[in-house]
């Protein structure tokens, strides 16, 4: 199945939660209320313990080869769940684990102790060799108003299989249309990955920090979006600013330079056409904050990628959107256009 959900034979039930909202693909827990840390790691069947165990080579079954005892595989080991014994992939010495408790402790963290974290969602993938969790931070960024309101969200995923790193990644969701907005800060990062070697844990303690700084900086973000909400853009300069935002390399780019409309590729063109859609009729971009406005620009291909396109499944959605690929990329052009056109307005286009 695409969603690829951990399912537990031993409890009868699928490794995801999710407050409120319908559980992802229908599968999981929905509960009411937020959990605390120690509930939701049950909600979303995440409290076992990983052991790393070493490695031997059995007796083979080519009848060229055969021996009677055991051979110690070196530098290798394999990581188990305790709770059922499943091999969960194969790891070199110098990896350290890094336990479904010590993630949600390194929520817990940013705000002190738990206090006023609220768990949203939380999970494993495959057989549990990989965890997801995402939390709402205590306070949010108001554009215009205040009807136009982005949350401030916290992601983290690791594994338990040697595939990858440990990531943490400061994601603002505008609820209006749950609008992922991937925008980054100059010399603000918007992804943490930490390695599983040694020292991993308490790299992973000192990233609370830097993500408790990052929470801290949503001020300078809401400053940023109220000043957008506030500057009026034309129609064919929201298309302008897709077309940039979204233009995939240097050949489309010469040609939008010249003008040659002739050049563009029809995905391009189809792409650049379903964004600014969007921008014209979606019912959040009818909001005073974004009709009209450079605000409403850059949620016009935020929204695009979080709304409209369409991908292989959730998974390659989250790594589009949050995990650096494509639409965190484009995301991240558009954020960079339109603080130019804030400060040059439309010479700023002239440029790219």
């Amino acid at each position: 199945m695409s969603h690829n959900i951990h399912y537990n034979s031993q409890t009868g039930r699928y490794s995801f939660f999710s407050v409120k909202e319908k559980a992802w693909h229908s599968l999981g827990q929905i509960v009411q209320d937020y959990p605390t840390s120690e509930q939701a790691i049950k909600h979303a069947g995440l409290d076992f313990q990983v052991i790393k165990c070493p490695l031997f080579a059995t007796d083979s079954e080519n009848e060229n080869i055969s021996f009677t005892e055991n051979i110690p595989v070196p530098d290798y080991f394999a990581n188990i769940r305790t709770d059922n014994n499943a091999v969960l992939g194969v790891v070199g010495k110098d990896y350290q684990i890094v336990q479904n408790r010590d993630a949600f402790t390194f929520f817990d963290s940013i705000v002190g102790g738990g206090h006023g974290i609220l768990y949203e969602t939380a999970g494993a993938l495959g057989n549990g060799e990989r965890i997801f969790i995402t939390a709402k931070l205590p306070d949010y960024i108001r554009v215009g108003n205040g009807d136009d309101i982005t949350e401030k969200y916290i992601f983290l995923t690791t594994s338990h299989d040697g595939s990858g790193s440990i990531t943490a990644a400061f994601t603002p969701i505008r609820i209006v249309c749950q609008n992922t907005l991937n925008a980054s800060l100059k010399n603000m990062s918007n992804v943490i990955r930490i390695r599983h070697t040694a020292g991993a844990m308490q790299r992973l303690e000192n990233a609370h920090r830097v993500m408790g700084i990052a929470n801290t900086l949503s001020n300078q973000l809401e400053f940023i979006f109220n000043q957008w909400a506030k500057i009026r853009v034309k129609d064919e300069e929201v298309k302008k600013l897709i077309e940039l935002a979204l233009c995939p390399n240097k050949e489309t780019l010469s040609n939008l330079k010249n003008d040659n409309q002739d050049e563009l590729s029809t995905v391009f063109k189809n792409m650049v056409d379903d964004a600014f859609l969007y921008a014209m009729v979606s019912e959040s971009q009818q909001m005073a904050t974004a009709k009209g406005t450079l605000f409403g620009a850059y949620n016009a291909v935020t929204g695009y990628f979080q709304n409209v396109r369409k991908y292989k499944n959730e998974e390659a959605k989250l790594q589009s959107i949050i995990l650096g690929g494509n639409a965190h990329l484009k995301s991240q052009k558009a954020f960079d256009l339109c603080t130019s056109f804030a400060n040059c307005g439309e010479d700023a286009f002239l440029l790219n």
